[in-house]
């Protein structure tokens, strides 16, 4: 009797959980991801919604008479475009790309177009990939993203040189879509691995913003590099979210939304921890920005919010169940709502008739705040024991002075415990120096490998 009163009672409580977690699931919004984050500005921000342009223009037949630019924003002059590269050129090892000096801004710009549907090579650069298979710098990236950034690399290496030392005062900037993203910021890493290919290019000159991007990198390299990586996400945006490997959502692409509804189950039942101590599991790279524009329970969008943060923890671990979440994925409706979110923000500082003097010291208040920002992040990894959170590097990135302790720090927490007289701040200085510019870098090796 007492069997088989127990029987409804387990299923009750069973079905209670499930409606808690469909509940609490149904109510999570993209808001929620960062609503604890700072408030990006426009001197962070500006490079976004023309980089978003520069985009679109790799899909462009004609660049003299453009089919998808957009009214209004950051005009393309076809005259500064230096070459344009097809699927022909790269023979299908990596996607279509632009190389654009924008004179105006002082900056070199290498732009990826995102994914061909009706392109099988951009389905093997997916499909080469399995967790834990590529290792890069002490950490896992993708494989088929690494290769087609190697390939981009070794065929505009000469260009690429030949600006740099042409314009010693440019930004070398990567920027690319979706698939595109990916490769720019594994390509940003090789270039930063490989700066004497380039006549040696400094650090500080080397930018990324990838937009709407793949998770293609591990938890300590994405936090480690996001002093030179920025990732761009527009609200629900289902691909930075998802830790499902990318083969498995493009062999499913006809019933994506079932996929990403049984991910969503299946990483609500995985705690945290395990996420986060897991090295194969990959994240969207570097410092994160994140476009709000939709409030729950409310119809329509909004004025853009543009929230910035280079998060350890709760970094887009949960999808968004939402009818969004795939639309908010194009580059069209990213362009378009970054180059809002940029007017509001330009039109307040305006408002606020903020002088030159002041802007020019608010950047460098800026730039200080990232590089304190980031330092907080690197001393987060190690707080949450991220594997590798500072492994030594072979490609010169890390200091040999410390006698190999930064390595057996990243070994394990145990190993933590026994270094625990080692204050935050001397550890930090012991594997990273600020450059000119007030961001921090890690140190260079005395000697090579």
């Amino acid at each position: 009797m007492s069997l088989a009163c127990g029987i409804p009672l387990l299923e009750c409580v069973y079905c209670l959980a499930c409606a808690r977690w469909a509940w609490k699931r149904c109510l999570h919004t993209a808001g929620h991801d960062s609503e604890n984050w700072g408030i990006a500005s426009v001197q962070e921000f500006e490079p976004v919604p023309r980089l978003c342009r520069l985009i679109l223009a790799v899909y462009e037949d004609d660049i003299r008479h453009p089919l998808w630019a957009p009214p209004g924003g950051y005009q393309i002059d076809p005259d500064w475009f230096i070459c344009r590269k097809t699927y022909e050129d790269t023979q299908g090892k990596a996607p279509p790309y632009v190389i654009y000096v924008d004179h105006k801004n002082a900056d070199i710009v290498l732009s990826i177009r995102g994914l061909n549907l009706a392109k099988e090579s951009d389905y093997a650069v997916l499909l080469d990939n399995k967790l834990g298979q590529r290792k890069f710098d002490g950490g896992y990236v993708h494989n088929g993203l690494l290769k087609a950034a190697g390939c981009v690399l070794d065929l505009e290496c000469e260009v690429l040189r030949d600006l740099v030392e042409k314009h010693p005062n440019y930004t070398l900037t990567f920027t690319g879509h979706s698939l595109g993203a990916g490769v720019a910021a594994l390509l940003t890493m090789v270039v930063v691995h490989n700066r004497d290919r380039l006549g040696n290019i400094e650090r500080k000159r080397i930018r990324c913003y990838a937009i709407a991007p793949a998770r293609c990198m591990s938890l300590n390299l994405a936090v480690r590099y996001a002093d030179v990586i920025n990732s761009v996400v527009l609200q629900d945006d289902f691909l930075p979210r998802t830790a499902t490997p990318l083969e498995d959502i493009f062999k499913s692409l006809f019933c994506l939304p079932c996929i990403l509804c049984l991910r969503c189950m299946r990483d609500t039942c995985i705690p945290e921890e395990m996420m986060l101590r897991d090295p194969r599991r990959l994240y969207a790279p570097g410092r994160l920005y994140h476009i709000v524009e939709r409030k729950p329970f409310r119809l329509g969008r909004f004025p853009p919010v543009v929230r910035t943060a280079v998060p350890v923890d709760g970094r887009f671990e949960h999808i968004v169940l939402s009818c969004n979440a795939t639309s908010d994925h194009a580059i069209i409706w990213i362009e378009r709502e970054a180059q809002r979110a940029l007017d509001l923000m330009m039109e307040k500082e305006r408002t606020m008739e903020i002088p030159a003097k002041q802007r020019m010291e608010r950047q460098e208040t800026l730039a200080r705040e990232h590089s304190e920002e980031h330092k907080a992040a690197l001393r987060r990894a190690v707080t949450l024991s991220v594997p590798h959170a500072y492994a030594p590097s072979p490609y010169g990135t890390f200091d040999e002075s410390d006698g190999g302790k930064s390595s057996r720090i990243a070994e394990g927490s145990s190993s933590w415990k026994s270094q625990q007289k080692v204050s935050w701040d001397e550890l930090i200085e012991r594997l990273f120096e600020e450059n000119e510019s007030g961001h921090m870098v890690l140190k260079k090796r005395s000697s090579p490998l």
